[in-house]
């Protein structure tokens, strides 16, 4: 029986976020900023892989108020204001220093503006 299309493309993200995992590992001292990106939302976490424990997370959901931005609107905005609220709550932490774990997804998009917005926010990677 075949997959849907939609199905199918999930096991080959699946696919790629486990190769990349496979050389990327998120310490204390610089935790890995893992992104999910879904039809509506964007949401990211920093972990810290040596514990399996959640440091800060973030989501679209969270975040009160679009930034409305010159080169981006809607979905990409909602993305950068959420990387950069991350980035302050990481700061909070005394987090400076992370990995960029896009999750599989290309870097593109909203993917990208929730990057940019967690460098904005002063996050180093």
């Amino acid at each position: 029986m075949a997959q849907s299309k939609s199905a199918e493309r999930r096991e080959r993200r699946a696919t790629r976020h486990k190769r990349v995992l496979k050389k990327m590992r998120g310490t204390a001292e610089r935790p890995r900023l893992v992104v999910f990106r879904s039809l509506r939302n964007m949401e990211g976490q920093l972990v810290d892989d040596d514990r399996g424990a959640t440091l800060v997370g973030v989501s679209t959901l969270t975040v009160e108020g679009e930034v409305e931005l010159e080169d981006l609107s809607g979905k990409q905005a909602a993305s950068f204001a959420a990387g950069k609220a991350l980035a302050e709550k990481a700061k909070a932490a005394g987090i400076e220093s992370i990995v960029f774990d896009r999750g599989g997804y290309r870097y593109h998009g909203r993917v990208k503006a929730f990057a940019d917005g967690a460098r904005a926010g002063g996050l180093k990677f």
